[in-house]
């Protein structure tokens, strides 16, 4: 869907911004919950559930779209189903990968929305955006409420507006081009008035800052191909458990989507096993290379490529966060300056002392920022489907952090000290000089 530009007509008032506000992320909200809804309305043609009425298709379509915006789900079963006695519980699993089509959607009416707004009147698009958003996930929460299926009105109003809101702020900066044309505050000049002592440790810091999200990005990313690695090797007991399912090409369709919506999570967990504070699959389980103790799992064929038997070389799976550490100290000596190594040189003389200790701090600066976005991408991809054992699912965000800090910092320290040594140009080779 696409808002069709015109001439404006001579007279015409443009649209007020809180309009178009309202517009655009309403229209967010349409797409990304008819993209939800679509897998289902084709497993309710193919038969795949028990009650044909539309209203009951339309509720699970709403409750689906508010999981997706981390909106948790309270579970109430009658006795019989799990267990001789009524069970409760809480479906709080988030889909990072579903998450990402509110956000882009979002990020494209940010976009549109700083187009048509002067920078000291955005915030009235904005308000009009989140408030239609924040109304949406109410009325979504309110009219998807069933006896089993207990949604808080006030979750399903304020928690999709993270969501929402990170991509209207993302998209309009991109927009912008920069943070003065986006909110009027130029941060350039609040610098240029500070002290020369002030601009050294905000630039050390920032530096730092960003070593340590190079750090994290790497750890994921390299734990992305471990997964990728995993999947490839047991591909045929995944394509075993496809058979033994046999849930049709809608069935196994859904079921594919809802898999690759995990992806991320299973990501963030793989990190969580190669770091070497593992992950857990339900009540009871541990999933490490130090130990691995697994329950009964679902019939879920991504499943089949959990690690299981002895792990002789699990070990070298800790190496991952380190390796991603050392990227990060490389990164650090290429883009950033130290310098609190030069105020630490100035003061003292013995450069013996100061080199490693400048070294270790820049260490545990950039691995405890790596560590503080581990643990929050734990946080996030960790959750609880509700029912039986599974109530514990993903890595332990504390752990996690504490893991992933430690051995991005040895890391850091690794690639900062052999650094030079990799930056070093290769010598020229003189031509001796003519005789006249």
């Amino acid at each position: 869907m696409k808002i069709l530009l015109r001439r404006k007509k001579p007279g015409m008032p443009p649209m007020p911004l809180w309009l178009q506000g309202t517009f655009e992320l309403g229209q967010a909200a349409l797409l990304s919950a008819l993209v939800v809804l679509l897998p289902l309305v084709g497993v309710w043609f193919a038969n795949g559930f028990t009650d044909r009425e539309f209203s009951s298709l339309a509720r699970l379509g709403g409750q689906a779209w508010l999981l997706i915006h981390g909106v948790p789900l309270s579970l109430s079963l009658p006795a019989g189903e799990l267990g001789a006695s009524p069970s409760t519980g809480l479906l709080s699993l988030l889909p990072l990968g579903l998450s990402l089509i509110p956000f882009f959607l979002s990020w494209r009416a940010g976009r549109r929305l700083a187009r048509a707004s002067y920078t000291d009147q955005l915030w009235q698009a904005l308000l009009g955006a989140l408030g239609t958003y924040a109304l949406l996930g109410a009325a979504a929460a309110y009219f998807s409420s069933t006896d089993g299926v207990r949604i808080s009105v006030t979750a399903g109003a304020l928690l999709p507006l993270i969501a929402a809101g990170a991509g209207l702020i993302v998209g309009a900066r991109i927009e912008a081009g920069s943070w003065v044309r986006l909110i009027g505050m130029d941060l350039t000049d609040w610098i240029a008035r500070t002290s020369q002592h002030s601009r050294w440790a905000g630039s050390y810091l920032w530096s730092a800052l960003r070593a340590g999200v190079v750090g994290i990005v790497a750890a994921l990313g390299l734990s992305a191909v471990l997964l990728v690695v995993a999947l490839a090797l047991n591909w045929a007991t995944i394509a075993a458990v496809y058979q033994r399912l046999d849930a049709g090409i809608i069935g196994g369709a859904v079921l594919t989507v809802v898999e690759l919506g995990l992806m991320p999570n299973f990501v963030v967990w793989t990190l969580g096993w190669a770091s070497g504070a593992g992950f857990s699959m339900g009540t009871g389980s541990i999933i490490s290379p130090l130990e691995t103790t697994v329950g009964p799992l679902p019939a879920v064929p991504v499943l089949a490529a959990l690690p299981a038997g002895g792990m002789e070389y699990g070990y070298v799976a800790l190496l991952i966060p380190v390796a991603a550490g050392i990227l990060a100290g490389w990164w650090f000596l290429r883009e950033g300056e130290n310098h609190f190594d030069e105020w630490l040189s100035i003061k003292i003389r013995a450069r013996w002392f100061t080199a490693p200790v400048s070294t270790l701090v820049l260490g545990a600066i950039v691995g405890l920022v790596s560590g503080v976005l581990a643990a929050a991408a734990g946080w996030l991809s960790q959750g609880s489907l509700g029912v039986g054992r599974f109530v514990g699912l993903g890595p332990d965000p504390l752990w996690l952090g504490l893991w992933v800090a430690a051995e991005v910092g040895v890391g850091v320290v690794i690639g900062y000290a052999v650094g030079p040594w990799l930056e070093r140009e290769p010598k020229q080779v003189r031509e001796p000089a003519l005789k006249a």
